[in-house]
């Protein structure tokens, strides 16, 4: 009986990950000291309930909440973040995501859904105050970096006074799973078909929301071009409101990016100055350059002009990790 266990890399929470082999099969353990709920029973649930419909999710082998302990299925270590990187038509290849979005977006949603030994978890709904607990992560970890608490309070109350009108002037309600950290390091390649992973944060929302999160990934360089071939390739061949209604679902998509974008920038100030976590910061530029090439449309101008007149490009494109 040939036994290992290995740690393995692991992403931007409390939680660890470890790998263990048993006779030339695997398994992950996951440890969670901190928001053992969020970490563990929402995990579960999610990951059961997207099962259920027939999308791949990491079976629960074992359950132990008193330790923090969870054991699960391997999906191995090919995200599509790794596949992408190596292809040079890479719209191919996100098609096949774009068409697991929209698969996951036509499971019809349910509030209370069923754990590991049936414990019940409650899918909460998105709401303007889940957008500005988000948002305010930008103001509340990022801008200190740079400016003093006052400064940043000032921006903060400017800026969220713009950002009130947009969210609520979203067009399209809360009516499908929302994953919200549905990127390409979340989607693995298990064999020919899509695993998707991290998924203990899903709420029922906007469809635009995971969207924007995988056209709009910091984690991934692209080009407008193939962002938008994705976007249209989604509008396509989603609900037909979104054609008839195009207008406004795009203005959905790019209020909702600029919103992640903020998110991000302040998650990963946050990962920095509270858990001494530096690597991220070296994707907060090309944040910038995202959240900037989104509002350029005329709803943005307000937030733009407050912004641009507070936060200067240089520091924006500042390597302040180095």
């Amino acid at each position: 009986m040939k036994f290992k266990i290995t740690a393995i890399a692991g992403d931007a929470s409390f939680r660890k990950f470890y790998r263990i082999e048993l006779n030339k099969k695997s398994k992950i353990i996951i440890s969670a000291k901190k928001n053992k709920y969020k970490n563990l029973v929402s995990y579960l649930a999610i990951n059961k309930f997207l099962r259920k419909n027939n999308i791949r999710a990491p079976k629960t082998f074992s359950f132990d909440y008193q330790n923090g302990i969870v054991i699960i299925e391997d999906f191995g270590d090919l995200t599509f973040h790794r596949v992408l990187l190596k292809k040079k038509n890479k719209l191919n290849t996100y098609k096949k995501l774009v068409d697991l979005l929209l698969k996951i977006q036509q499971i019809k949603p349910k509030r209370k859904i069923k754990s590991f030994n049936n414990n019940l978890h409650t899918i909460k709904e998105y709401s303007n105050k889940y957008l500005f607990n988000e948002s305010n992560l930008f103001f509340d970890w990022y801008l200190p970096l740079f400016f003093s608490k006052k400064k940043s309070l000032e921006i903060k109350i400017k800026v969220n006074k713009v950002l009130f009108k947009l969210y609520n002037n979203l067009n399209f309600s809360n009516q499908c799973l929302v994953h919200r950290d549905y990127h390409v390091q979340n989607l693995m390649k298990v064999n020919k078909k899509i695993g998707v992973i991290d998924s203990q944060d899903a709420l029922i929302g906007n469809p635009a929301y995971d969207l924007a999160s995988l056209i709009d990934d910091v984690r991934i360089t692209t080009s407008k071009k193939l962002k938008n071939e994705i976007y249209k390739y989604y509008v396509k061949k989603g609900k037909k409101i979104y054609k008839t209604n195009y207008q406004n679902f795009l203005e959905d998509f790019e209020i909702l990016s600029v919103q992640r974008s903020l998110k991000i920038i302040g998650i990963f100030s946050r990962l920095f100055l509270r858990d001494n976590k530096k690597k991220y910061l070296k994707l907060i530029p090309y944040t910038w350059q995202l959240l900037d090439m989104r509002m350029k449309s005329k709803i943005f101008d307000e937030l733009r002009g407050i912004l641009n007149i507070n936060i200067p490009i240089t520091l924006k494109k500042k390597n302040f990790y180095k």
